[in-house]
């Protein structure tokens, strides 16, 4: 009979590790949240809040907080990466022999290296070896699933066993796990959904109305699908809770670090002045980054709304020209290139 894990470390302490590390706290799970620096571990450990990532939100005592990756991974049972895709790769080498081998990893990053286009997942197998590895994705702001409001995520792998065990772990009485067998599509989904929210966001900032964003919100769950079959995922799950459920939320949120990086673009701000105020990381900037680089993953693949986000980010583009560029693009069928066979 499958029992859910009883002792697990949550590797990232922004405000989705620090939010994962209560839902596990407050299921009856030892945890233990690790900090990538010595000063946030201890100011974490005498505040018994995330200042920084998520205020206003108290920290059980009962949740152990390390720098030291060896004192956080003692006895972990199962681990939640939750770094930025970035920083991943050097945080995961640091976990390399910390992390008994024999432990199973849950990803919760969302986005896509830029120098490799590796996925969170990809560049865990690469670092930590050969074991367990599920993705966990879906709609989930930090700030609501830490006050404890409901929300629904999958957890996705090609080992049915873990994932279901993780699904175990996780679900309480509002915080719901499903099972997926497309971790490919789950993590796509992730990664891809940040750079239409921005295009959302760059919507609102031009006041375009609710016709155009429901439209662009469509048509970009088209494009993100469109790109995952081309990458051996599964098109439907881009119709579920890791696709346009996550991409909803995105687009929508007054949390959405992504929407609000592009509304304040189409009213008008420079990008490196955005990124100079964040605390946070929008990874949809950096998605998009990877997705147009010298080795375009995109190449080839129907992605209008994308294309014209990173033209507005990276080459200086007026988004209001981009939005005519794409209501005068060529006739064509809702759904070329995706179901057709």
């Amino acid at each position: 009979m499958t029992e859910a894990y009883r002792k697990a470390v949550v590797i990232g302490d922004g405000g989705w590790g620090t939010a994962l590390a209560l839902v596990l706290f407050r299921n009856g799970v030892e945890t233990c949240l690790w900090s990538a620096f010595p000063e946030q571990a201890k100011a974490l450990r005498e505040a018994r809040e995330n200042t920084r990532f998520l205020p206003g939100v108290p920290l059980p005592d009962g949740i152990r907080i390390e720098a030291d990756p060896f004192a956080a991974a003692k006895g972990a049972e199962v681990a939640f990466s939750v770094v930025p895709t970035q920083y991943l790769r050097s945080v995961a080498t640091r976990f390399e022999d910390a992390l008994g081998g024999d432990v199973p990893v849950l990803s919760a990053t969302k986005g896509i290296e830029i120098e490799t286009f590796r996925t969170p997942s990809e560049i865990l197998g690469e670092v930590l070896g050969r074991r367990p590895i599920a993705v966990l994705s879906g709609p989930s702001h930090a700030e609501e699933v830490a006050l404890g409001m409901p929300a629904s995520l999958v957890a996705a792998s090609h080992d049915e066993a873990f994932a279901q065990r993780a699904q175990l772990t996780l679900n309480g009485d509002s915080f719901r796990v499903y099972t997926h067998g497309d971790p490919k599509g789950a993590e796509l989904g992730g990664a891809l959904k940040n750079v239409i929210a921005i295009a959302a966001g760059i919507s609102d900032g031009l006041e375009l109305g609710d016709n155009a964003k429901a439209a662009l919100v469509t048509r970009g769950i088209v494009e993100m699908a469109r790109f995952g079959k081309a990458h051996g995922a599964q098109p439907d799950t881009f119709f579920g809770l890791a696709g346009i459920g996550d991409l909803a939320t995105t687009c929508y949120s007054r949390h959405s670090r992504n929407r609000r990086v592009g509304e304040a673009i189409g009213r008008g701000k420079a990008l490196e002045t955005i990124l100079g105020e964040m605390n946070m990381v929008a990874e949809g900037i950096w998605t998009t980054r990877a997705l147009f680089g010298p080795e375009s993953e995109a190449r080839g693949i129907s992605m209008p709304i994308a294309e014209q986000v990173n033209a507005v980010l990276f080459d200086g583009k007026d988004p209001k020209v981009a939005v005519t560029e794409l209501m005068r693009r060529e006739p064509a069928g809702e759904m070329d290139g995706l179901f057709s066979r």
